[in-house]
């Protein structure tokens, strides 16, 4: 298969420091937040690849440099060989975006109330000039709502039909990829069950690309073709689904599987993950995950550790072997 989109090197930072004012009040100096550290990957086409890790672990902000809404501090997010950052060419850039839409965490927040759904689902057709004559009915067709919907306010929804109508509204400008920010993490579980296996429904009929981001592996398990594992803004390993569940080989990602809840594992005794994230603020030197893995030596605190193939998945871990 073809890589729909590449990552390569891709950073980001953000200024969280005080006003100036401030700062030369008490003398400080300016704090500088670094959320995604030289991240690369390839997402093929008509797959679902999912970033998987711990809040403030920088998925979605990996979500959102793919999709354009952040520009990247340093590095290139390629999308069928565009660059959105560095492309000049107004044309290519918007024929590359035009074929990305994002399904965001919270459904209520993402739909404008004052707008009718029917509105809401033709906005990307029609901010670019195009044709909705009964689209939006055809789409709530197919998400597994009615077509006489159309006309409803986005508060008259439960809040799994929300996110129903937000999968509608991705799909109205017909996009060879969506990003999918925690589609399900705001839903019960009954729900949740019922989105996720639309998803995977719509992705086998229109043959979409995924880019899944969650924090919960039962629902990455279940939908991914290939997972990455962040810490702290860094890929830590990269494999296809079945061998990552099989054989983790970062410890981080080993910490993760391990304190996940499993349907049968009533009265185990499991250890609780040690310590807590560092500050991104002032990340530790080396390896960011030594302070809380089980295994560091002296070269962990020391060296940062290079993403590299072992037994057919890329891993950062001087001791993955």
């Amino acid at each position: 298969m073809t890589a729909l989109v590449r990552i390569s090197g891709l950073s980001r930072v953000f200024d969280v420091s005080k006003p100036l004012l401030n700062r030369l009040i008490e003398r400080l100096p300016k704090a500088m937040l670094t959320a995604v550290s030289d991240v690369s990957l390839e997402i093929e086409e008509r797959t679902v690849y999912a970033l998987v890790g711990e809040s403030g672990s920088g998925k979605s902000t990996i979500g959102k440099m793919v999709v354009g809404l952040l520009p990247p501090s340093e590095g290139a997010v390629e999308i069928d060989g565009i660059d959105l950052a560095s492309e000049t060419d107004a044309k290519k850039i918007d024929a590359a975006r035009s074929e990305i839409q994002m399904i965001f965490q919270d459904p209520f927040a993402s739909l404008n109330p004052r707008w009718r759904v029917r509105d809401i689902i033709n906005e990307p057709v029609t901010a670019r000039g195009g044709k909705a004559n009964g689209l939006a009915e055809r789409l709530l067709d197919q998400v597994g709502l009615n077509a006489a919907d159309a006309v409803k306010y986005p508060h008259e929804f439960s809040g799994g039909q929300r996110q129903r109508i937000c999968i509608a509204r991705a799909l109205a400008s017909q996009p060879r990829m969506i990003v999918c920010d925690e589609p399900t993490s705001a839903l019960d579980v009954s729900v949740q069950a019922q989105v996720l296996n639309l998803m995977s429904d719509l992705q086998e009929e229109f043959g979409l690309t995924y880019l899944f981001i969650s924090h919960d592996l039962t629902v990455v398990q279940h939908m991914a073709d290939r997972i990455g594992v962040l810490y702290l803004g860094r890929l830590v390993e990269e494999a296809d689904a079945d061998a990552l569940f099989e054989t983790p080989r970062h410890p981080y990602t080993q910490m993760l599987f391990a304190a996940a809840p499993k349907m049968d594992g009533f009265g185990r005794e499991v250890e609780p993950p040690k310590g807590e994230i560092p500050d991104p603020i002032s990340p530790p030197s080396g390896c960011a995950f030594h302070p809380r893995c089980p295994i560091a030596i002296d070269r962990c605190s020391r060296e940062r550790p290079e993403m590299r193939r072992v037994h057919g998945t890329r891993v950062a871990c001087h001791l993955a072997e």
